[in-house]
């Protein structure tokens, strides 16, 4: 998940996220014909950490996929179905390996129970698989999942690269009163979440065991936009933050400092106009 370290140094995974967003270009890699995700890959040992990833982007913790897991899901990116009921949900972030470099072609198979906690074990509602976009990227419809006994409401999770052992997870809404008191609950399987107009839009990027060659550092392209306004460099903003810069306002969606080329026009995955 991206997030801004204890000393307020944002990580740089959430530099390439917001470069990725702002659509600045970023290499691609391990493009390839992907396998449908169903067991781990036996005897292949885990990649050790790329140093130049080190900076609090650990792989994504894995979970237990529990009893509801069902092979070969639809190919979609929208669980809804006619007469869906239930608050709608949009999810959406980034698949990168250990160099915090996106993955194309990265394989997402999701599942989850209905708004009355149920799943549906006999066909396929609210169960889907998808692939990342050649940004690493994905986008899920969906709805907010119900609660059902002894857990928290959550997200299951399947994420592959193309020919790399699977990760098995779950996604956790903040909070959530069960958060306290569900034994499987992992904080940092959180996603970020927001309300929407009626909906809601949540935010998550997965780090998979991958390793990678250390690509460079994002460049943020200046602003072409007349200086002027609340927002100024060195400045520790936080979600919810609201600022000016050339004229238009812009409401922070993510804790971090302000940096030359990070002004609110260039990075929206930092800044949404308002």
């Amino acid at each position: 998940m991206d997030h801004e370290t204890s000393t307020g140094h944002v990580t740089r995974k959430a530099v390439l996220r917001a470069a990725l967003a702002a659509g600045i270009a970023a290499p691609t890699v391990l493009m390839g014909v992907p396998a449908l995700a169903r067991t781990l890959t036996a005897g292949e040992a885990a990649p050790a950490l790329t140093p130049e990833c080190d900076d609090g982007d650990d792989p994504t913790p894995a979970q237990t996929e529990g009893p509801y897991f069902k092979p070969n899901s639809p190919l979609r990116t929208s669980l809804l179905e006619a007469g869906t009921a239930g608050v709608r949900l949009t999810v959406s972030g980034y698949v990168f390996g250990l160099a915090c470099r996106p993955i194309a072609g990265a394989l997402l198979d999701f599942w989850q129970a209905d708004t009355n906690g149920a799943y549906d074990s006999s066909g396929f509602r609210f169960r889907g698989h998808q692939f990342t976009d050649a940004q690493g990227a994905f986008k899920l419809t969906t709805i907010v999942p119900g609660l059902y006994p002894g857990r928290t409401r959550h997200l299951h999770v399947k994420v592959q690269a193309p020919g790399r052992p699977v990760l098995t997870s779950q996604l956790y809404f903040p909070g959530e009163p069960r958060n306290n008191t569900d034994s499987i609950f992992d904080p940092r399987l959180l996603m970020t979440v927001r309300d929407a107009g009626g909906a809601r839009e949540a935010a998550f990027d997965f780090v998979l065991n991958v390793p990678q060659n250390p690509g460079p550092s994002p460049t943020a392209t200046a602003t072409t936009q007349p200086p002027g306004g609340s927002w100024a460099a060195g400045t520790a903003y936080r979600a919810g933050d609201r600022v000016t810069y050339g004229g238009p306002a812009y409401v922070c969606l993510q804790a971090h400092t302000g940096q030359a080329g990070w002004e609110p026009p260039n990075v929206p995955a930092l800044w949404r106009a308002v």
